[in-house]
């Protein structure tokens, strides 16, 4: 009978240590900012507005080969057969060209700066920054181009085939790339107003779970894209690339919100550090 009062009160310090750790604090975080909302919502816009966008400017170089469907087939780590039905989905480069009006590539281009806006609101409140003023909408123009030319340089390229040290070189670029991108692309859309000392966590944070999310895309969405097609057509593609794009949005604001927390947790242990008396005091 004894016992029985204090196992409540073991769950309940339980509950707060966890809730207190830095998987707890980062549930939290993602909670206040609707994480997952806003992934859903970075899934609607980088297909409804980024990707027909991105389809033109593949298909605008002739480099490209077969346009946007090999960038994201590359992306996603996909089969022949998978790769397939995502080049039937897209069509062919030329295609692209030939149907895409003045208007139409600049209602793709006004839509794509309201992607970056939206992407530029969840790092503010991650940042617990006051929303910026409509004359910095320019930061938006410079992140779009940042990510075109990072899709095109980086994503777009596929892991080499060959040795272990060639492959361990090619992986290691991709990283930094990817490192260096989301580096600058915070620095760029929170207009100056966080050290580039404290985003670097969450940049490093953010490439490895775009590492992570393309293995786990080569064993999980690159079947189902297969098997989908079978079943529901050109509307299963269509669902496992948004599935996707989704888990991109996870992990492009949850790495921002695991670099908030490293940043602080590193504040808090400088302050620490500092206030201590030295030994003998």
């Amino acid at each position: 009978m004894s016992n029985e009062p204090a196992r409540p009160h073991r769950l309940r310090r339980l509950w707060h240590r966890l809730a207190e750790s830095p998987l707890g604090l980062a549930w939290q975080s993602g909670r206040e900012i609707e994480l997952m909302h806003r992934a859903m919502g970075f899934a609607a816009l980088a297909f409804l507005t980024l990707v027909p966008l991105l389809v033109v400017v593949a298909a605008a170089d002739p480099a490209s080969g077969r346009g946007f469907a090999l960038w994201l087939s590359q992306a996603l780590g996909l089969t022949e057969s998978s790769q397939d039905e995502v080049e039937r989905l897209f069509g062919l480069p030329g295609q692209a060209l030939q149907r895409t009006t003045a208007f139409g590539l600049a209602a793709l281009t006004v839509f794509g700066l309201t992607f970056g806006s939206a992407v530029q609101t969840c790092y503010e409140k991650i940042w617990d920054l006051p929303a910026a003023r409509w004359h910095t909408m320019w930061r938006h123009v410079v992140w779009l181009a940042m990510l075109i030319v990072y899709l095109m340089i980086f994503v777009s390229t596929p892991l080499p085939d060959g040795s272990f040290a060639a492959s361990a070189i090619g992986l290691l670029g991709d990283l930094g790339g990817t490192v260096l991108f989301f580096w600058a692309s915070q620095r760029v859309l929170l207009g100056g107003r966080v050290r580039w000392r404290a985003l670097l966590p969450g940049a490093v944070a953010t490439a490895v779970g775009m590492l992570g999310l393309r293995v786990f895309s080569q064993l999980v969405f690159s079947p189902l894209i297969a098997s989908n097609a079978v079943t529901y057509g050109p509307f299963g593609t269509v669902l496992v690339i948004q599935s996707w794009l989704t888990g991109v949005g996870v992990i492009v604001y949850g790495g921002a919100i695991a670099g908030r927390l490293a940043h602080d947790l590193l504040t808090l242990r400088r302050l620490f550090h500092h206030d201590k008396p030295p030994p003998g005091h």
